[in-house]
């Protein structure tokens, strides 16, 4: 049991309020984009919700992805389109991505009816949010994911760490009970009604901060992910032949645009297969650029908030992999859906919920935080101004 005086206490207790004052401010921050990238696909299909829907879809065919494009393309020269998100609805629009320009800038996606191709309007807060993605991740700081505002998030995670450990252990229940550990109390006055508050709450959430922290330096330290991916998956599979070969191609490619040599698409092909064999309730085709080995198709099935990934070879269509969250183990399952480990959804809407609400709390953390470190300084000044007043008034009687 720590002392509550003890050389480690004071240490970590210094810590705690050090990395509060500044690492904290960006916890905040992240805390704030974090929540509202939370939902952020409800919030963008509200504000297209008159570009989501085409009418009497139900009554034409699809037309196959590479027409689809095709015509896409056709509609906005100079653009090349290189992902599209199909609905198993047919009343849905497809969604279109497009690849970089030779600027380095990629344009918005658009909404296009998937029956005829038209384009029915670019996806509404598009911007905002890879404005919000960009302050979450690194700060809005230049370099994007290579500069220094990947770092500053990155160890700003590892101090959340820190805070939950610190914090931990310099409240460890050995002078009070467990009703004082786990229930705050509103009604003491001053300092210890914010550090109840302070306190308390972060017991409580501290594993939903210690997962959030955990599966978001995922994506701040390659060498923490390939660790990562080692213990919940093992040793990564060989490569495959396609995929060795020199600059992506595969080993004997010749077939160019994707076209085999009955003139059908490879594209169409793999499309047509995964249709009549999955039952997706949203899937995104990555369409294979000149020097791609394979084609991907990452899908959801119905009710299920977990990715599944399937896999074509780029030349003629036949199936490569085919990789279902349902059949996976549970680390494989982690692994491939950090996202939604990082969201809550992985857990469920509950828990995704509750995710949200705890990163709307890392704010109030560090406002009550900063509250407890005024009113300490405070209360040192104001014994050390008691301390010197006590000699002058002894002087003064005698």
């Amino acid at each position: 049991m720590p002392s509550a005086f003890s050389p480690a206490r004071t240490v970590l207790f210094r810590l705690h309020w050090a990395l509060g004052l500044t690492a904290g401010l960006v916890l905040a921050l992240t805390g704030l984009t974090g929540a509202l990238m939370s939902y952020e696909e409800a919030i963008t299909a509200f504000a297209n919700r008159d570009r989501m829907q085409v009418s009497a879809a139900q009554d034409r065919p699809p037309l196959t992805p590479s027409a689809l494009a095709a015509r896409i393309e056709a509609q906005l020269p100079g653009r090349r389109v290189s992902a599209l998100t199909l609905s198993g609805d047919p009343v849905q629009s497809a969604v279109a991505r497009f690849a970089r320009d030779r600027a380095g800038g990629r344009p918005s996606p658009v909404y296009a009816d998937p029956a005829d191709g038209s384009v029915l309007g670019p996806v509404r807060l598009e911007a905002f949010f890879a404005t919000v993605r960009a302050l979450h991740r690194w700060l809005l700081l230049p370099g994007e994911g290579k500069g220094w505002g990947r770092t500053i998030t990155g160890a700003c995670t590892l101090a959340l760490l820190l805070f939950l450990g610190s914090g931990l252990y310099l409240r460890w229940p050995g002078r009070h009970g467990w009703r004082v550990w786990l229930r705050p109390n509103l009604a003491r006055p001053g300092r210890a009604r914010w550090w109840s508050l302070h306190a308390v709450a972060g017991t409580w959430l501290l594993p939903v901060y210690a997962v959030s922290a955990l599966s978001g330096l995922w994506w701040s330290y390659e060498w923490y992910r390939a660790g990562a991916t080692w213990l919940l998956t093992g040793p990564a599979p060989p490569a495959r032949a396609a995929e060795r070969a020199p600059g992506g191609k595969p080993p004997d490619g010749n077939i160019a645009d994707g076209k085999m040599p009955d003139g059908t698409s490879a594209i169409d092909t793999a499309w047509a297969e995964f249709r009549a064999t999955r039952t997706a309730s949203l899937a995104t085709l990555t369409l294979p650029g000149p020097d791609a080995a394979a084609i991907r198709i990452r899908w959801y099935a119905p009710d299920s908030n977990l990715r599944n990934e399937t896999t074509y070879d780029a030349r003629t269509g036949v199936r490569l992999s085919d990789k279902r969250a349902a059949d996976s183990a549970l680390g494989a399952r982690i692994a491939d859906n950090m996202l939604e480990v990082h969201r809550g959804r992985f857990f469920g809407a509950p828990v995704a919920l509750l995710f949200c609400l705890a990163a709307l709390a890392l704010p109030g953390f560090f406002a009550t935080g900063l509250t407890l470190y005024v009113l300490r300084r405070r209360a040192g000044r104001r014994r050390v101004t008691g301390r010197a007043s006590r000699p002058a008034e002894a002087s003064a009687r005698g």
